[in-house]
């Protein structure tokens, strides 16, 4: 191994060729079996990525949702994210991506974009740490069973870790005073349309994951756009929330390419379980920034929730 390169070979016309990656992202797939991150570590790396990104973009997209409209918002933070997405794939000089790869793409993008806007409603008129879980689980378990219809029945120790895994999202999401939390129908209405971006990125291909995510972004970017200038939906942002919602646009396109990639390299129902463990990060945040509770149980399921990754990762 020498400069992060392998020394596999490419041969062209005769001559041995280097591969030439200098300078290019890892989420360029036809860069990234050149480095040395071990193969197996690839999947869980990219879906561990996601959950940092998704779990602080969640809950900057609840807080900046409180003092701005709804839809309003979202298009900003898509606009925000499709941006990002964009100036990256054209710096890394990306391969751009077939016209199947990016009709996926686009289905991606308007199952997630409607999601993600109807999600920040839920994180807004109810508690984060009971919406954020109680999504991440119900997204979870349609594209896992799609996974497992498809690409076979996973190994014991991973099987083992999905079951850990749904056990953490519960205890992490479970009510404490054992009653109906405000927003809970649209909560599931947005894993419903996650579940759908799931599978659309999955059936997206190998394609560059930066250009993936910059095209989902960007018809996210239309659907939300058009339900505010078409429909008569409140048209009011202060500039926190503009620039909480850029943030979180940022966060998320990364972490929309970030799963790209770990469904990419590895199994479809891995990626997702461990992706869909993002609300961990969004429920800490809401307990030291906005003083929510948090009961011994979420903490058990944190513990779990880390067990089930390193379970699922083998």
């Amino acid at each position: 191994m020498r400069d992060g390169l392998s020394d596999h070979e490419a041969t062209t016309r005769g001559r041995n060729v280097r591969p030439r990656c200098y300078g290019k992202s890892i989420l360029n797939s036809s860069c990234y079996s050149r480095f040395s991150m071990p193969a197996q570590l690839a999947p869980g790396s990219f879906s561990l990525g996601a959950v940092f990104c998704w779990g602080t973009s969640d809950f900057l997209g609840g807080v900046a949702t409180r003092r701005a409209s709804t839809f309003l918002l979202t298009s900003v933070t898509h606009f925000a994210g499709a941006s990002l997405m964009l100036v990256l794939a054209l710096l890394n000089h990306s391969t751009f991506p077939s016209r199947a790869s990016m009709g996926w793409a686009i289905g991606a993008g308007l199952c997630g974009g409607a999601a993600l806007a109807i999600f920040y409603r839920a994180l807004a008129i109810g508690k984060m740490g009971l919406a954020a879980p109680l999504t991440a689980v119900i997204a979870a378990v349609i594209p896992t069973l799609f996974g497992m219809i498809t690409e076979g029945v996973p190994s014991k120790p991973q099987m083992a870790g999905f079951i850990l895994a749904g056990i953490s999202i519960w205890l992490i999401s479970r009510s404490e005073d054992h009653t109906r939390p405000e927003g809970l129908g649209l909560a599931v209405l947005a894993a419903i349309g996650f579940a759908g971006f799931f599978l659309c990125a999955k059936q997206a291909g190998q394609g560059s994951a930066l250009w993936m995510a910059a095209i989902s972004r960007g018809a996210s970017l239309l659907l939300t756009a058009a339900i505010v200038f078409l429909g008569r939906q409140p048209r009011e942002i202060n500039l926190r929330s503009a620039v909480l919602g850029s943030i979180a646009g940022f966060l998320d396109s990364s972490g929309t390419a970030l799963f790209i990639r770990a469904s990419q390299t590895g199994r479809l129902d891995a990626a997702v379980v461990i992706s869909s463990l993002y609300p961990a990060i969004t429920v800490l945040l809401a307990r030291f920034a906005l003083h929510e509770h948090l009961s011994r149980w979420k903490l058990v399921g944190m513990v779990a929730a880390l067990a089930a990754v390193a379970l699922i990762a083998v």
